[in-house]
């Protein structure tokens, strides 16, 4: 067997162990790694994608970047083996990372895969039975290396064909990472991040957006999938839904998110949050999301001006209405 695996290296700690251990048994090792939509480590300068670029340069390998697409959410939308508590399909998700290694190991010429898997970790694909139902489907049988936790498996191909020496590996299980941090101690490593790893799916409010997305938006598009992220929002009609700034940072972010048919709607008289429509508006719709507006601006004198930005400048008054907060609210 070729001394040369992909590691999946989602630059947390269990995934850098992992490829240490291999690299010390003197195996070259190419690094792949998934930029989703979903990771909740995107905050400040340490988000996923560069975390893993940074984690990769001090293991000493190379990375190579792939994003989880608009395919990917197709994945996302109808699971074959279903969903965890909310939105998130672990096990197909899995599935689908381990066909793109395998198909990346023919690329690369590589003889098997590695990941950061340890045993009872997770409540839904690190369980054994899932396990071996992910093995099999992404046609990777005995050709995954779990590094932390491969003595409670059998011994996969690299160690029965004396590549990977079997007593270097570990017997790791369970939620507690106490073993984790004794061995990056032991390595001195310092670019790791999210030692828990995060999902947005798995997230009540976030997996309740995902699935307003699916239902009323015909041909939405990745920043659509990102604009869910931010704000508070409202589903004003089929394929019409308002997003609201809950803070300067987020009002910036929506006008720089506003592209055609997106409409900015900005506050004219009252200090208040910025508003993005997304999809073709009328003046009952302004009218809605005026009051939506005035309400979170704390603004109580009517009519409302409003500032609606595509590619011109219009400006509407509304007037007070009622609005149902709760059969709006997303």
């Amino acid at each position: 067997m070729k001394r040369k695996a992909i590691s999946l290296l989602s630059g947390g700690l269990d995934s850098i162990l992992a490829t240490q251990l291999v690299k010390d048994q003197g195996i070259e090792v190419v690094a792949l790694h998934f930029t989703s939509p979903f990771c909740t480590c995107t905050k400040g300068d340490k988000g996923c994608g560069l975390q893993a670029v940074r984690t990769a340069r001090e293991l000493g390998v190379e990375v190579i970047v792939k994003v989880k697409g608009m395919e990917y959410l197709e994945i996302v939308r109808a699971p074959r083996h279903g969903y965890g508590k909310n939105m998130n399909p672990c096990i197909d998700c899995r599935i689908f990372i381990l066909k793109e290694a395998r198909k990346l190991m023919d690329e690369v010429d590589a003889g098997f895969v590695i990941t950061g898997e340890v045993l009872g970790q997770r409540p839904m694909s690190q369980r054994r039975e899932a396990i071996r139902l992910i093995e099999k489907e992404s046609g990777l049988e005995g050709l995954i290396l779990r590094p932390l936790s491969a003595k409670h498996f059998p011994p996969t191909l690299p160690e029965i064909e004396g590549v990977i020496d079997r007593d270097k590996l570990y017997d790791i299980t369970g939620r507690s990472r106490k073993t984790q941090y004794e061995l990056v101690d032991s390595f001195n490593f310092k670019e790791f991040s999210c030692p828990g790893g995060g999902c947005l799916l798995t997230e009540p409010i976030f997996a309740r957006r995902m699935k307003d997305l699916f239902a009323y938006e015909v041909g939405f598009t990745m920043r659509d999938v990102g604009l869910l992220k931010i704000g508070r929002h409202f589903r004003l009609r089929h394929g019409m839904k308002l997003i609201l700034g809950r803070n300067q940072e987020e009002n910036d972010r929506l006008t720089t998110a506003q592209v055609s048919p997106h409409v900015l709607l900005s506050p004219i008289g009252f200090r208040g949050p910025k508003g993005l429509l997304t999809g073709l508006y009328d003046q009952e719709i302004l009218e809605i999301a005026g009051n939506i507006m005035a309400f979170y601006g704390k603004n109580e004198t009517f009519p409302v001006t409003i500032e609606s930005i595509n590619g011109v400048v219009d400006l509407h008054s509304v007037e007070k209405v009622h609005v149902d907060w709760d059969k709006l609210t997303i």
